[in-house]
């Protein structure tokens, strides 16, 4: 079964998927009363955002709202229209002390999306923060929009189709992503949870 959705950003789908080894750590069943249950992910299909070279003079003012982090390389992600600023590692990404209302005068409609590798020993390919106080949410937890971004980023610079990532907020997540290149699209699977039963008359 998959269900669309109307949006702004078009057509998005979300359907029920059998939770693959990998992702399962290795098995794709659940043991519950002796007998081996599969496991399912709802899977998200959102449209790529890849990001194109930001040639600014900002870049100084970019790394004092970022609370004066080293920047690697600064892009602007094409449909989100956000800044992609790397960072020289996932620690620099987990100490970053932003300064949001300078953020708010970054160039871009929506945030800042920062990122920088993982370590060698992490299980993730990269770690992120999403900062939007543009849109009156100083940072967003896990943000499946931004990944939309990161995806096409660090699938190229890594040289696969599949990564995992580690969404650095104070909350914090994990995130597994499929770039389907072909069709610009990113698959996004996740664990949910039912909370709402209801039925619609027509």
């Amino acid at each position: 079964m998959i269900i669309e959705f109307t949006t702004l950003a078009g057509t998005l789908t979300a359907k029920k998927v059998l939770l693959d080894a990998k992702t399962a750590g290795g098995t794709s069943n659940n043991i519950e009363n002796g007998e081996a249950q599969e496991s399912y992910f709802i899977e998200l299909n959102f449209p790529a955002a890849p990001s194109n070279e930001f040639n600014s003079g900002e870049v100084s003012f970019i790394s004092n709202a970022l609370g004066g982090a080293s920047i690697i390389d600064i892009r602007r992600t094409t449909v989100t229209d956000d800044l992609l600023v790397v960072l020289p590692s996932a620690k620099d990404v987990v100490d970053l002390q932003p300064k949001f209302d300078a953020i708010q005068k970054c160039p871009g409609s929506r945030g800042v999306i920062v990122t920088g590798i993982a370590p060698p020993e992490s299980e993730y390919d990269f770690y992120s923060r999403f900062f939007c106080p543009k849109l009156l949410l100083d940072e967003d937890q896990v943000c499946g929009s931004a990944h939309c971004g990161l995806a096409p980023f660090w699938c190229k610079k890594l040289g696969k189709s599949d990564v995992f990532a580690y969404a650095a907020s104070p909350r914090g997540g994990a995130v597994g992503m499929h770039l389907d290149e072909q069709n610009q699209r990113v698959l996004l699977p996740g664990k949910a949870v039912t909370v709402m039963e209801g039925t619609v008359l027509v």
